[in-house]
């Protein structure tokens, strides 16, 4: 792994940013994590890691067009930088390392457990 991490709450909001693409903002993120994780996430905490993402330089931001559907206020829309895809790449991988280096064994206990 390189120099910086990703958080878990970073890594969800960078995945749901990619598979959301040209419709990536606030709201739309929220519902498509929530619709996904089943998990309640605030505006505000979303605002904080997408303006961390932004200044670690792994998203980008820009203000969609006005529609009068929102009385004329603009969407601020998210993308994904080269380096925030290079970081996801290699936080995927670094998992994928972790998941195949459990011994079978364990995972079978787990499954045990809990079923």
């Amino acid at each position: 792994m390189g120099k910086h991490n990703l958080g878990e709450f970073e890594e969800i909001v960078m995945l749901t940013v990619a598979i959301l693409g040209n419709d990536a903002y606030g709201f739309g993120i929220i519902d498509e994590m929530e619709k996904r994780l089943k998990r309640s996430v605030s505006i505000g905490a979303l605002q904080q890691v997408l303006k961390r993402l932004e200044q670690k330089g792994y998203l980008k931001s820009e203000l969609g067009e006005a529609t009068g559907i929102r009385g004329g206020k603009r969407k601020r829309y998210f993308h994904l930088t080269n380096s925030g895809k290079e970081i996801l790449k290699q936080t995927k991988e670094q998992r994928l390392g972790l998941w195949n280096a459990i011994p079978e064994f364990e995972l079978k206990f787990v499954e045990w457990f809990s079923s």
